[in-house]
């Protein structure tokens, strides 16, 4: 593990596996940590040098002392490959790591081999939602919004089933900083990739939950239909469907990246 310093921002990062192997980035979702792509991690390392990290806001990353915003996140990216000397990689990214996925296709398709959108959507909820749920944690911290958070990313049979992974999620989440939540809340609510997914001339993959009331089968479809190319998954799971169905998820995700 190691620290990445970017425009007065500490990055946090992990860089592991073979040199000689293609490098693969991981990007998690709001509110969470690098440790949530930990049932990926075992197969990935097999076949890539896998490059996890923190987003700002989250895990051992700064804390941004304003909103972020989607182009902002796309550029911590870049500057981690610019750093880290990696000309170019693939690209796998859930929920808001798949807002940021969706930002580097159109903005940086030259650095990216494959790309992968996981439980997202070119424009997630809307301003008022958002908006409500920054005021709700900046007042009274993440503790409220944690079981509603839960419910929509797993399905209520994963989580009665195995409870110790729903323990091990809402541990990362208690320990995100209110802050930095809130300022990438702010990125989510301003991302619109709707005028310019097209644009995306990257081989990519979409994947969706069934069950996903957050991005729905509908949105990742749409994504799917207006990404020239795009290959389109459904797996049985809410929201994290890298978490509720790691095998499948881990399968499709090496299928489409050796193809």
């Amino acid at each position: 593990m190691g620290f990445v310093r970017l425009q007065r921002t500490n990055i946090h990062c992990q860089l592991t596996g073979d040199a000689s192997l293609p490098v693969l980035i991981l990007a998690h979702s709001l509110g969470v940590n690098m440790a949530m792509w930990d049932p990926q991690v075992t197969a990935l390392e097999a076949r890539f040098r896998l490059l996890r990290y923190d987003i700002r806001g989250h895990g051992a990353s700064s804390v941004p002392p304003s909103p972020a915003s989607a182009e902002q996140l796309g550029y911590d990216v870049l500057g981690l490959l610019d750093a880290l000397e990696i000309e170019r990689a693939s690209f796998c990214g859930i929920s808001m790591g798949g807002s940021i996925g969706q930002w580097l296709g159109i903005r940086a398709a030259d650095r990216l081999d494959k790309l992968i959108l996981a439980n997202t959507a070119a424009k997630i909820g809307n301003s008022d939602g958002w908006n409500a749920r920054i005021a709700q944690v900046l007042n009274h911290g993440l503790g409220e919004i944690i079981p509603g958070t839960l419910e929509r990313w797993f399905t209520a049979e994963f989580r009665s089933t195995h409870p110790e992974t729903i323990a091990s999620i809402r541990a990362l989440l208690e320990a995100t900083d209110v802050h930095g939540y809130a300022a990438c809340c702010a990125a989510v609510r301003d991302a619109d990739f709707r005028s310019e997914i097209c644009k995306i001339n990257v081989p990519t993959l979409v994947i969706s939950g069934t069950r996903d009331p957050v991005t729905t089968t509908s949105d990742c479809r749409w994504l799917a239909d207006n990404i020239p190319g795009a290959a389109f998954v459904e797996l049985h799971a809410a929201h994290l469907s890298n978490v509720e169905a790691a095998p499948e998820f881990t399968a499709a995700l090496l299928s489409f990246l050796a193809a």
